[in-house]
Parts: structure tokens; C-alpha cells; sequence
């Protein structure tokens, strides 16, 4: 089952506490099980957990708060240092070693911050650390809104090319009809295209306890983001027995809304909707690398750069005689003028840093022909 696609777990509030005013250790263990052992299986997981601000309350015995935003802010400062032990010492259990990861939009969205998360959670994946993120609700203040994780965890699938998007809930999946209110509605196992029709059957958002701030028409909006993306999203209830073992095996669990297009196509889309803003030139061996080899590009076969970018610009890769491919640059146009023609290996020497051996990775970079 290995895979260098990871698969995103996303763990709502209503799913840690179980109904209750507090986290729920029992049944967070029970799914630390399941994900124990799809690790031991070779599979990459990366959990978006929700719960910070319930866990403060937990920790402050339920204080009675305004809904302010400082409030909030306070009570996700207290819990999630409380939440993240929880976590470790779940994982402990299994010798898992778990790493903290804590994002907002701007991390995902600014193009020199994408690369640096993106390198981080592959850095954490490549050494078998399940990287746990949560919203950076200490300082956010557009975040702590409805659905923010649901939504944060699509853009991580995004942002990992993911083979799956599981958002584990308290419901069993997405229905014909709300089954509260109506006994004959049916659950939906096979979602192929997201549009106003489903989400009307998502109803709005509801929150019994005012502890968690998503619901199903959350999900939806996450799936159709995943989707867009190349990614396939489960929505499941986290009770079902081995829901998450049950899943990775290709078990019809809850519902599955299928991607749209794939990764890739939706990643060709995006690099060249957008305007490169440099160009680097490469050698003949280097493009045969990349077109006949599916290699990445490194600072070996360049020859040079034109026009000045930053990294995580988008720039053109050419010959002398015609255009390459495009990608997103993981230096700037200064620093591969110092290590063109080098091999990877001596780039820290050179720069005193590195952002590793790819100017551009072959995920981050499509062909022009």
C-alpha cells in the first residue's frame, strides 16, 4: 500500500468530543488505531484535527464565555498545547512519532509559503511523521469562521496532491433527504458531480453544543474544492466500525464525491492559466530528462536564467531555440545564477542554505508539448 500520495484525515470537533463538552480519549484512540495501522502498512497519513478551542474549555473546566473573538482565541492558545499531547501520547502508544503543524489560508495561497509548507509536510512524511495541522486560530482573524478546517483540509489535499480527502463526521454520510425528518431518505454512496442540487440536500449549518464550527454543507464545499483539484473526498461517520481501514481498502463507506479531473490535469490547468514571470534555460540533456525521464529539474542542465524572479514565482523552462515546460521555481533567479551547472549536492555549500535538490520538483512543473 505505499504510496507517495499521502491521504488526508480530517477530524471535526463533533467527532473528537462525541457529543459531549470534552475531548473523548476512547474513541480518539480507536481511530489512532486504525491509523496505526495503515502506517504500518507503508500508507502516508496526515491528520487536519479540529477540537483546540474544546480542548481549552476542557482545560478551563467550562468557563462561561462571551463569543468574542479573543475569547475564542484564548481558549484555542489553552487547548491546542493540550490537544497536541493528547494526540502524542495516543500515537506513543503505537511508537508513532507525530509532528505539530499549525497553517492558515496565507500558507497555502502565497506562493513562497505554499513551497515551504509543502516541503515541510514532505520532510515530516519522508522521515514517518504523521504531521497533525490545525488552523493557526491564535492568530487568525478571518479563520475562525464555519468550516475553516473542512475547507483547510481540502486545500492540504491540494497542496499534497492526496490520493483521498476522509472527513470523518457524526453523520454516516450525505442523504437523499435529512433522515432526522425523513425515515425513507437514503444515503448517497456515489457522488459524481457536486452542484446545487447536492448542496441543498447539505441543509445549513448546525452545531448543537457551539463547540465545532462546521457542518455538512462544509463538507461539500471541501469535496467540490478537493475535486476541482484531482482529489476523491469520503465523507463518513467516524463511528462506523473501521471506517478508516474500511476506506483505504476500497470499501463502500459513507459517500464518495469523485474528482473532477485528476491531480495532474489540474495542476496543468492552474501553471498555465497563470504568467510566467522569469525563464530559465536548460541543455539539451536536461530536456530530455524532463520529457522523455519525468524528472524533476536540477541546477545541473542549466545554463542560465533571464529576466529576475523570486522563488515561487511561475517561470518558463526553454532551450535556446524554443519553450520547455513551466513550474514554480524553488529559488530565486540570484541564487541558481550561483548554482547552475552544479550538481545538488553542493548547494548548501554554495548558498549556505537549501530548499532541497529540485530548482523545480516534477509535481510542481507540466510539459508544453
Amino acid at each position: 500500500m505505499k504510496t507517495s500520495h499521502p491521504t488526508i484525515i480530517k477530524l471535526g470537533t463533533s467527532t473528537l468530543t462525541q457529543g459531549t463538552k470534552h475531548l473523548c480519549r476512547r474513541h480518539m484512540l480507536e481511530l489512532v488505531r486504525q491509523m496505526a495501522e495503515l502506517h504500518d502498512q507503508g500508507k502516508q497519513l496526515v491528520i487536519v484535527s479540529s477540537g483546540a478551542m474544546a480542548a481549552g474549555r476542557e482545560v478551563l473546566k467550562n468557563p462561561k464565555l462571551d463569543r468574542l473573538l479573543p475569547q475564542k482565541q484564548m481558549l484555542a492558545s489553552v487547548g491546542q498545547v493540550h490537544l497536541m499531547q493528547i494526540w502524542r501520547d495516543l500515537f506513543a502508544l503505537f511508537d508513532i512519532v507525530v509532528g505539530q503543524v499549525l497553517l492558515t489560508r496565507g500558507d497555502v495561497s502565497d506562493r513562497k509559503r505554499y513551497l515551504n509548507s509543502r516541503n515541510t509536510l514532505h520532510s515530516l512524511l519522508k522521515h514517518r511523521i504523521i504531521p497533525i495541522i490545525n488552523e493557526n486560530d491564535t492568530v487568525a482573524t478571518q479563520e475562525i469562521r464555519v468550516g475553516d478546517n473542512d475547507n483547510l483540509s481540502a486545500l492540504v489535499a491540494n497542496l499534497l496532491a492526496a490520493e483521498t480527502l476522509i472527513l470523518l463526521t457524526d453523520q454516516t454520510g450525505l442523504f437523499t433527504a435529512d433522515p432526522r425528518l425523513h425515515p425513507e431518505a437514503r444515503l448517497i454512496p456515489v457522488i459524481e458531480q457536486i452542484d446545487d442540487k447536492i448542496f441543498a440536500l447539505a441543509g445549513k449549518p448546525s452545531d448543537t453544543l457551539g463547540q465545532g464550527t462546521g457542518g455538512m454543507i462544509t463538507k461539500i464545499e471541501a469535496a467540490r474544492l478537493a475535486a476541482q483539484s484531482g482529489t476523491p473526498t469520503v465523507i463518513a461517520s467516524s463511528k462506523h466500525p473501521n471506517v478508516l481501514l474500511e476506506i483505504a481498502a476500497g470499501q463502500m463507506v459513507g459517500s464518495r464525491f469523485l474528482a473532477s479531473i485528476s491531480y495532474r490535469e489540474s495542476r496543468k490547468r492552474w501553471l498555465l492559466s497563470e504568467r510566467p514571470l522569469g525563464k530559465i534555460l536548460i541543455d539539451a540533456g536536461a530536456e530530455q530528462k524532463l520529457v522523455h525521464g519525468g524528472s524533476s529539474l536540477l541546477p545541473a542542465g542549466i545554463t542560465q536564467t533571464a529576466a529576475p524572479f523570486d522563488r515561487g514565482h511561475i517561470v518558463t523552462i526553454a532551450t535556446e531555440t524554443h519553450p520547455v515546460a513551466v513550474g514554480i521555481a524553488n529559488y530565486s533567479s540570484a541564487d541558481i545564477e550561483k548554482i547552475k551547472g552544479t550538481h545538488s549536492e553542493g548547494i548548501e555549500d554554495i548558498l549556505g542554505f537549501s530548499y532541497g535538490p529540485e530548482v523545480i520538483h516534477r509535481d510542481n512543473m507540466t510539459l508544453l508539448k
